[in-house]
């Protein structure tokens, strides 16, 4: 029978089970066999042959030949499994099916059916890598296979999408709480392929040029489809749990047994677990390659193969540093560390136009928070950047720490609004590095004045209740810098010199009511936040091309919000000695009603500023009739006098009138004399004592768990369109919207 014969029959078939009002008896073989005559019928086959709308039909209308339809074959069992679990378990045993999806380990061809139920599917693991030295033969039928059955899973797993997103974290995912449990004999088999599967595959292959146009690459679609896997089975809220990370001391087996039990969920009890340094150096290789790529330059256009699961992965490295503290170490223990920041720059410079890439500009700020919470990240950005990745930002000679200063003032000042959330967590970042910060080019000094001058106008500070915030971050960057490196950041200390106005403008902050009123009418025709004048940005890098907005009509997938600066970090304090103690949370974590408050209007207890009640805050601000908040003088007040501006005035003091001298006496106007003075200055025993390094760890909480879900939901639904498994059905967790 030709194949155009048998899809015909199929679709009758499909149309007279859809059509039926009457239940269809089991018994009735001449019908039911239809479904499983011997076709070879694609995916994409059964996807117009069988409309999702048809399949829906059937459920409402005759429940009952659906269900005879999924059962057929099954004898009637009293104990017989919920069908979701035998799905699931028919699956997993198909993905370590000899012949199937990996290669027979048997001589003879004569296996008996039994085998599959028996086999020891360790042996069978996709690829070499994580306690897995064997690589086997690359086998594209396997690999579309595999791949087929990946999708399957994550339409199971996919119920998530169906629930509107709540707070309440403890709602895991029954489909993957069976596959990841006990029950499935493949579960470590399967989480050691699907991970060694994504951190081995090199998109390039064997550097050829348009080598990706002349062989069509089996392998990616299977890698992608494993990394959605990978992170949906990993959706996991650390903050409700004893945490599954241990510290990073233990040595033993591959994956240890010494460690606690851990959480049930075993691929993320597994990922915990890993601990040996060739399992983290092959992992975090091979995470780097492929973020690399998309920056991968060559001379010949479209000659090297860009891959398009750069999110995935973005979730994936999160998945491992939150869950596994060792492997966090690890990354931070050399400069590696250096080509997961320099991709994740790239990604958040490319995106800050465009809308429709907010989430990956969140997850990217969210890795940089967790990494910036670690004293060795700070550290390992004073290593030269001399990569030239073409981005559009000015040409530096620097530090990884300016190119991060530089990409932050470009996304602040040039970002969509959409982007303004993010101000906080961007300065918090900048805030954790600033003290170990050797020595910041003059761009990047120039840029971080920028921004203090850009939020302390007084319409910015005096538009809305938590602005005032930004100022007291940068204020607490320069004083690290200055009372920590202040050998060796003259170009700093020569920038805040310069621009000692804007310090004395904020000491001199006007508080009285027609001031504030005045200051609000001085706010800027145009809703951009920040001036981009005088920000003096000199040429962009050759070859670079301009961030560019989203294309109208380009479908994006909604997030929630995320949670405040105060409720993603707690400060820690660092001692002499380098250790970090956690610093009790304030009382005012709490609002007096005892629930916490809502995202980013609670935060005077985070910027050195002591904590005041709500209904203190509420009478220093008053809400006008409209209900819109409105400034008063007590509440300028109430922040003013808290500005750490001891040690910049004291620097200024100092310095401005030796700075002048020369001046005058030399008839400079040139900076490099200036400069030479202020490299062999010294201002020991004239600032004030130091103050103890505060750091702002990020803290796991159910906030950012949910955030994770729907963002990472929203990229699967979208990027998968052959066949469109989602597309048009009643999605709750996110709302798909075109720009």
């Amino acid at each position: 029978m030709g194949s155009a014969d048998s899809k015909l029959n199929f679709r009758k078939a499909v149309i007279q089970l859809t059509t039926k009002t009457q239940p269809v008896e089991a018994t009735d073989n001449a019908f039911w066999d239809q479904f499983w005559a011997d076709t070879a019928t694609s995916v994409q086959d059964v996807f117009a042959l069988v409309p999702a709308a048809e399949i829906r039909a059937v459920r409402e209308e005759s429940p009952s030949n659906l269900a005879t339809l999924c059962y057929k074959g099954d004898e009637d069992d009293e104990n017989a499994r919920p069908l979701a679990e035998s799905l699931l378990l028919a699956v997993t045993d198909l993905l370590f099916c000899p012949d199937f999806t990996v290669q027979s380990h048997r001589r003879s061809t004569v296996d008996t059916a039994e085998d599959i139920h028996s086999i020891d599917s360790c042996e069978y693991i996709w690829e070499a890598g994580v306690g897995f030295a064997h690589s086997p033969q690359p086998n594209y039928i396997h690999d579309l296979n595999r791949t087929e059955l990946l999708k399957l899973l994550l339409t199971c797993f996919s119920e998530a999408m169906y629930l509107p997103p709540s707070s309440d974290s403890s709602n895991t995912n029954p489909w993957v709480q069976f596959f990841c449990s006990t029950e499935n004999r493949h579960a470590l088999p399967l989480f050691t392929s699907l991970l060694n599967i994504v951190c081995a595959y090199d998109p390039v292959g064997y550097g050829i040029p348009y080598n990706h146009l002349l062989f069509s690459d089996y392998r990616e679609p299977l890698v992608e489809e494993a990394a959605q896997v990978l992170i949906v089975t990993l959706d996991y809220d650390s903050s409700t749990s004893s945490s599954p990370t241990v510290d990073g001391t233990t040595t033993g087996t591959a994956m240890d047994d010494v460690d606690p039990p851990g959480p049930d969920n075993l691929f993320v009890n597994y990922l915990s677990r890993i601990h040996r340094e060739e399992d983290f150096q092959f992992i975090l290789k091979g995470v780097a390659r492929l973020l690399s790529n998309p920056l991968v330059q060559t001379y010949l256009p479209n000659s090297a193969k860009k891959i398009q699961f750069h999110q995935e992965l973005l979730v994936l490295f999160w998945k491992l540093c939150d869950f596994n503290k060792k492997f966090l170490f690890f990354v931070l223990k050399s400069s590696d560390v250096l080509d997961i920041l320099v991709p994740i720059l790239y990604f958040l410079n490319d995106a800050r136009a465009d809308q429709s890439r907010v989430g990956l500009m969140h997850i990217g700020v969210f890795i940089l928070l967790l990494l910036s919470g670690e004293r060795n990240f700070g550290v390992r950005l004073n290593k030269p950047y001399s990569v030239r990745v073409p981005m559009d930002i000015p040409v530096f000679t620097g530090t990884h720490a300016d190119l991060l200063i530089i990409v932050f003032h470009k996304i602040i000042t040039s970002g969509h609004q959409r982007l303004q959330p993010l101000f906080d967590c961007l300065l918090t970042i900048v805030v954790n590095v600033s003290p170990y910060l050797k020595s910041l080019s003059m761009v990047a000094a120039n840029k971080l004045l920028h921004l203090l001058e850009a939020f302390s106008t007084t319409w910015f500070l005096f538009s809305a209740v938590q602005n005032h915030h930004l100022v007291f971050f940068l204020l607490e960057v320069f004083n690290n810098i200055i009372q920590y490196q202040f050998d060796g950041n003259s170009n700093l200390v020569y920038a805040v010199i310069r621009k000692r106005n804007v310090f004395h403008q904020l000491a001199n902050l006007p508080t009285d009511a027609q001031a504030i009123q005045k200051g609000l009418q001085r706010r800027k025709k145009t809703p951009e936040p920040i001036s981009r004048t005088n920000s003096q940005d000199g040429v962009s890098m050759e070859g670079s091309r301009p961030a560019a907005p989203a294309e109208p009509g380009t479908l994006k997938a909604s997030l929630v919000a995320t949670p405040g600066i105060d409720k993603l970090t707690e400060k820690s304090q660092v001692s002499e000695d380098g250790t970090m103690r956690s610093l009790e949370p304030e009382a005012s974590q709490l609002s007096p009603e005892g629930n916490p408050p809502a995202a980013l209007s609670d935060g005077e207890s985070w910027s050195g500023e002591a904590s005041h009640s709500r209904r203190e805050r509420r009478r220093l601000s008053s809400a006008s009739s409209s209900g819109q908040w409105t400034p008063t003088p007590d509440w300028v007040m109430s922040w003013k006098s808290k500005l750490p501006l001891q040690t910049i005035m004291r620097l200024l003091q100092v310095l401005v009138p030796q700075v002048e001298k020369i001046c005058i006496d030399k008839g400079l106007t040139d900076e490099s004399e200036i400069l030479k003075f202020l490299q062999h200055g010294t201002l020991v025993g004239l600032l004030p004592v130091p103050h103890p390094i505060l750091i702002r760890k990020y803290q796991a909480n159910s906030g950012t768990a949910m955030w994770f879900r729907t963002y990472m939901w929203g990229v699967i639904y979208l990027r998968n369109v052959d066949p469109p498994i989602w597309y048009d059905t009643d999605v709750k967790l996110f709302e798909i919207q075109r720009v």
